[in-house]
């Protein structure tokens, strides 16, 4: 081994003791003997790949950054209605298939790489639209290359789960998931502050080219990042016809009970995902023309700010107990959604200022975090080395469905109005809640 290299992997594991707090780096849990050496590298590698998406979701956020983009540009109001559910159902449908292809390479971190060059690719062709289209067209261009986007992060997300599970031991997952939320929450905070003081940057055209082309470098970097990852190679066992599997693999849901308790719960999780437009529906409803939290700076800070100081606090006590922090974020987020609601029915004036608004969106945000770490460190953990992306891929897949039925709650909105959502909403977070508790932890079952 050449110094270079030789002090490249010191430096790997003197990060990885401090960061994942393991003194002598050699908890190997759950991962092949060969990939124990290498851990401490593959830890650091996925902690900057993660942060460097994981800021770049922020900057580009369906909920946030693209419906200001539409708006700004002139596209009609239903293009936004469109944004968050096929971001997130289009990145889970079709990893079922994407799986069974996946099973065939033994290594399987380049599915990641080129993922990531995918999300890379599609963002600068939004960005050249700016220059192209406006209104009508422009959303159509936007809503096309966020379905290339979309089916990009599919493929990310499968793979990461499994090289993850190859590379990184069990007790030390949701650190890694928590470390990289803090450090992207610190950035995307930075990101705020700036779009807060420069004036008359919100809603401007150098804004958009700065978070769209800026997001684009970040999934570049992040692509280089994954490629230096030291994968062992895994099972190659339980490929064949996408199709066919796919549909053998739903068959889990059933036989595998401890997963399909897992998978419902998961499903009633979406609760606090689908409360935050909700809630900021209530807050613009109320707030001034120079409310800061109407501003998408102002939103961007409060979801920084809840990813910085939450992230790392969800991911450790997720690698002791990840089904209690999925409990306590649907609490959480139940929490939030009824003292909006209280807010807006007997103090609604003040439900638009800042300490109220922006703490509302703060504590929505941080619940929504501890549901990601929670269910996410949970899959990677009960799975082993070969049915890893296959429960992934299945559990995803179900999720997406979901996802596009809650386009429903729109209907929902309309005809009974939005605290009919968020009271609907609190009964499924109080079901979540529950379920979670009732889960086996995953770490005493070794």
């Amino acid at each position: 081994m050449g110094s270079g290299a030789r002090n490249e992997q010191d430096l790997s594991e003197k990060l990885y003791g401090y960061l994942a707090e393991d003194e002598d780096a050699r908890v190997c849990k759950d991962i092949p003997e060969d990939a124990c050496n290498h851990q401490p590298r593959a830890f650091v590698f996925h902690l900057w790949a993660l942060t460097l998406t994981k800021l770049g979701d922020s900057l580009v956020s369906a909920r946030l950054v693209l419906p200001w983009l539409l708006t700004a540009t002139g596209a009609p109001a239903f293009f936004i209605s469109m944004l968050v559910p096929l971001r997130e159902s289009l990145s889970l449908l079709p990893q079922l298939f994407i799986a069974q292809r996946m099973r065939e390479r033994p290594v399987r971190k380049w599915f990641w790489v080129g993922g990531s060059i995918g999300q890379a690719v599609a963002l600068m062709f939004m960005l050249v639209g700016l220059f192209m289209f406006e209104g009508t067209a422009f959303g159509w261009w936007v809503i096309g290359w966020l379905v290339v986007f979309s089916l990009s992060r599919g493929v990310c997300s499968v793979a990461i789960k499994d090289v993850t599970g190859k590379t990184v031991s069990k007790t030390r997952r949701g650190r890694l998931t928590g470390l990289a939320a803090s450090l992207a929450g610190l950035m995307t905070l930075l990101t705020a502050l700036i779009v807060i003081f420069a004036p008359d940057v919100e809603g401007s055209n150098l804004l958009f080219v700065a978070l769209l082309g800026g997001s684009a470098v970040l999934w570049i970097l992040a692509a280089i990042v994954y490629a230096f990852v030291p994968e062992v190679p895994g099972a190659t066992s339980g490929g064949g016809n996408a199709i066919t599997e796919a549909v053998k693999s739903l068959s889990l849901l059933w036989e595998n009970k401890q997963f399909g308790h897992f998978v419902a719960t998961r499903a009633l999780l979406v609760s606090s995902a689908f409360s935050i437009p909700y809630i900021v529906v209530l807050i613009q409803s109320q707030s001034s023309d120079n409310g800061i939290v109407t501003g998408l700076g102002g939103l961007l800070f409060a979801n920084g700010l809840a990813g910085l100081l939450a992230g790392r606090f969800w991911g450790k006590w997720s690698d002791s107990a990840s089904n209690h922090v999925m409990a306590a974020a649907a609490f959480l987020a139940v929490a939030v959604m009824f003292l909006a609601l209280m807010v807006d029915i007997f103090w609604q004036d003040y439900i638009a200022w800042l300490p109220v608004g922006g703490g509302l969106i703060f504590l929505a945000a941080v619940a929504h975090h501890g549901a990601r770490v929670g269910r996410k460190t949970y899959l990677v953990d009960m799975a082993n080395q070969d049915n890893r992306a296959q429960l992934t891929a299945v559990s995803n897949t179900v999720i997406g469905v979901l996802l596009l039925l809650g386009m429903l709650l729109g209907a929902l909105d309309s005809w009974l109005g939005t605290h009919s959502v968020l009271w609907f909403l609190i009964i499924i977070g109080l079901i979540a809640g529950w379920r979670a508790l009732s889960l086996p932890n995953v770490i005493e079952q070794e």
